[in-house]
């Protein structure tokens, strides 16, 4: 039997997810949680032995929550269920333990495709990534600087100018002319792309 639970902070997704594997009888649905730290607590209580977790949650994320989990209970089986298909998420949930990655524009049927190869002991991989080629031949963004990373980082940590200022002990006009270079470098067609950007790029740090 599959005891399955499911971190995600998207209640529709859950339901549909719910109503989807309702008359699987192979698998059981044990609780949803709605960050990292809920779905461990969720772990310890119910004692599932397939997870699926999204990766970018409140509080706690897949990434970690992943590791606590799989150092307590190595046997559990992790899928991550993210709309990331950037290199360094898929590398760091791997590198977590995840048996599974799979994408959110997937159908349910090849999530549930997905369940039941690892359940069984094999590894599923979203077709539409390729973990070992993609970073070889993606089409790479203009390298920035490291002061330009390090204002990159802070704009994804939601950072206005004059904050990212005072935290890098530099002038706003600077940080303001490294973000017009920035969106140059990376053709983005303003500060809101940027911003989208550097939350794209959270695990890239």
């Amino acid at each position: 039997m599959i005891k399955l639970v499911i971190a995600e902070d998207h209640i529709a997704l859950i339901d549909g997810i719910k109503i989807f594997f309702e008359y699987e009888e192979d698998i059981e649905f044990l609780g949803f949680a709605g960050n990292g730290k809920e779905l461990i607590e969720l772990v310890e209580n119910k004692r599932p032995n397939l997870i699926i977790t999204d990766i970018r949650m409140p509080i706690m994320d897949g990434i970690q929550a992943t590791k606590n989990i799989l150092d307590k209970h190595p046997e559990i089986k992790v899928i991550a269920f993210t709309m990331f298909d950037q290199d360094s998420a898929v590398k760091q949930m791997l590198e977590a333990g995840a048996k599974g990655y799979i994408l959110k524009n997937a159908s349910l049927k090849d999530l549930l495709f997905a369940i039941r190869k690892v359940h069984s002991g094999e590894v599923y991989f979203d077709p539409n990534i390729n973990a070992e080629s993609k970073g070889n031949s993606a089409k790479k963004k203009p390298i920035l600087t490291k002061r330009q990373q390090e204002i990159l980082k802070l704009v994804g940590q939601g950072k206005n100018n004059q904050e990212i200022a005072d935290t890098l002990f530099i002038g706003k006009t600077t940080v303001e002319t490294h973000r017009k270079n920035m969106i140059r470098k990376l053709d983005l067609q303003g500060a809101g792309e940027l911003l989208r950007y550097a939350l794209e790029r959270k695990y890239d740090f």
